[in-house]
């Protein structure tokens, strides 16, 4: 069988798993049974891939990541240094509650900034942009910037990860010249005209 991914030899991958073309696995990293890790991602050392999660293309998780089983990751996510998601809402050392873990979804483009926390149940929409120790306890709009502890939000986020500025329910990513129109409280990308 070829393998088309990198794996640092201290990197422990599980039978079971399955690792896309062109994603590197990093030191003293976990890759357990039953996960799906797309194409070209790139696994920081010492990072949990727990089984059964699911990570999109072009997922970058840094250093010292736990993603714990119920976690989807769609593509072009970036999970900072030393985030965690959970996965029991209540637990308990004393009470096995393995075949309750709550979902909770990435949407494409996602960044989570370092040390945030991830409650389980949550659904982070596509572009949401979650700052540096943030405790994320509920969803999260698409395209929405969330600081805090609980997070709460503060603006909303280009795809490229810029802060916009709406005026006259638009506004311009300052890098990619993308127009953005708020509409009854939420973002949406429309054409450049």
């Amino acid at each position: 069988m070829t393998v088309d991914y990198f794996a640092h030899e201290t990197a422990v991958i599980d039978e079971g798993c399955t690792i896309g073309k062109g994603t590197k696995v990093w030191h003293f990293s976990h890759i357990m049974p039953d996960c799906k890790i797309g194409e070209n991602c790139n696994i920081g050392q010492n990072v949990v891939v727990s089984p059964g999660v699911v990570l999109g293309h072009n997922v970058k998780v840094q250093n010292n990541v736990s993603i714990y089983t119920g976690v989807t990751c769609e593509d072009d996510v970036f999970l900072g240094p030393s985030m965690v998601f959970t996965n029991v809402v209540n637990p308990r050392s004393a009470v096995n509650r393995r075949g309750q873990y709550a979902k909770t979804k990435v949407g494409k483009g996602v960044s989570i900034g370092a040390n945030a926390t991830i409650v389980c149940g949550s659904d982070l929409g596509e572009y949401a942009f979650i700052g540096a120790g943030a405790v994320v306890t509920k969803d999260v709009a698409a395209y929405a910037l969330v600081i805090g502890n609980p997070a709460r939000q503060t603006g909303w986020m280009s795809e490229y990860g810029h802060k916009l500025d709406f005026r006259d329910n638009f506004a311009i990513c300052p890098e990619s010249g993308e127009k953005y129109e708020l509409q009854n409280g939420e973002v949406v990308k429309v054409d450049n005209v």
